[in-house]
């Protein structure tokens, strides 16, 4: 277990990130391949990147570059996972480039010492190296992750949108109390289950950034190195799989969301691309409270929103489908 100690300032400077980091999502993608634990919630994506990376002439590389290092272990290096990454992958890949020679040694030789690392590991100090090395990752991502980046973003937001419910709801213990079951808060400290060394962490002022990640199963987990800046990766917010969207939707979004919807579940769905609770979908629609559910019940059977219950209330956000329908909405109205 993993306790996360807060003083005063700390708990002032905890934030959650503003983007999904996609060296978080390469490293957590990686480690769906090295277990059947939740091998369920992402079959399809699994079935499917297996096939483009052997199209790709990558499935080496996974098993031969990748998988030795990012083990689903007691460690992986940090500097794999560089906090800039949630400013887009150039600017992640830049930060490993970037990474001093000395770091990286450091780390390797944790990751010998501690899991076991391939030989030619040791070259990752030399520039060159480390260049092939961000290439495949590249490589890898566009594969494994830019494909469904729409789905990401879209899990992202709603767990964001979730803990600033949490935030405004209840203060820092909403916000610190809403991370899932294997989170729990308890003044002054988060204790996280999973991480595999007992060890404590103490903020010292530096505050937390939460990341909501989507390929993470269950477990959460944080950068090995104390000195780091504090991060705590966890699962984004999972709920029912979305219904096949409605196709007069998907296929002529140019026609005004009022005539598809009718207006009252048009206004619905745009109150959910904030996240909404089933109150707020009926003061925004002017309907009833009872009216409003039986438009999210809707959306959602037509895969444009997802549900969750946070205690006495239900939040509704957007699916991908949801969102690329609004886009395109407000794109064709001029909005």
């Amino acid at each position: 277990m993993l306790r996360i100690h807060f003083g005063d300032a700390d708990l002032g400077a905890v934030r959650v990130a503003a983007a999904p980091n996609p060296l978080w999502e390469i490293a957590a993608s990686l480690h769906r391949f090295q277990t059947r634990d939740g091998r369920w919630a992402y079959a399809g994506w699994h079935r499917t990147v297996q096939i483009r990376l052997r199209e790709k002439g990558l499935d080496r590389a996974l098993r031969t570059i990748l998988l030795p290092l990012f083990p689903r272990a007691a460690y992986f290096p940090d500097f794999l996972t560089p906090g800039r990454g949630v400013d887009g992958l150039a600017a992640g890949l830049d930060a490993i480039l970037a990474t001093s020679p000395q770091r990286v040694s450091e780390e390797l030789g944790i990751l010998a010492r501690t899991v076991g690392a391939p030989l030619w590991a040791a070259r990752l100090t030399g520039l060159e190296d480390r260049r092939e090395l961000v290439r495949v990752l590249r490589a890898y991502h566009d594969v494994a992750i830019a494909p469904y980046a729409e789905e990401i973003r879209s899990r992202f937001d709603a767990e964001r949108a979730a803990r600033s419910r949490g935030f405004m709801d209840d203060g820092v213990d909403g916000l610190l109390g809403g991370g899932g079951p294997m989170i729990r808060w308890q003044r002054p400290s988060l204790h996280v289950q999973g991480p595999p060394s007992h060890r404590g962490l103490q903020l010292n002022g530096r505050g937390l950034t939460l990341l909501p990640t989507y390929f993470l199963w269950r477990t959460p987990t944080s950068l090995a190195d104390p000195g780091l800046p504090p991060v705590l990766c966890y699962p984004v917010l999972r709920g029912a799989a979305a219904a096949p969207p409605d196709r007069r939707l998907a296929d002529d979004p140019s026609v005004p969301l009022s005539t598809l919807l009718g207006r009252s579940r048009a206004t619905v769905l745009h109150a959910a691309a904030a996240g909404a609770t089933t109150g707020e979908m009926a003061r925004a629609a002017g309907v009833s409270a009872a009216s409003a559910s039986r438009h999210a019940t809707a959306l959602r059977d037509a895969g444009l929103v997802t549900s969750s219950r946070h205690g006495t209330t239900v939040l509704h956000t957007l699916t991908p489908v949801g969102a690329s329908l609004l886009r395109a909405s407000s794109n064709d109205e001029g909005l």
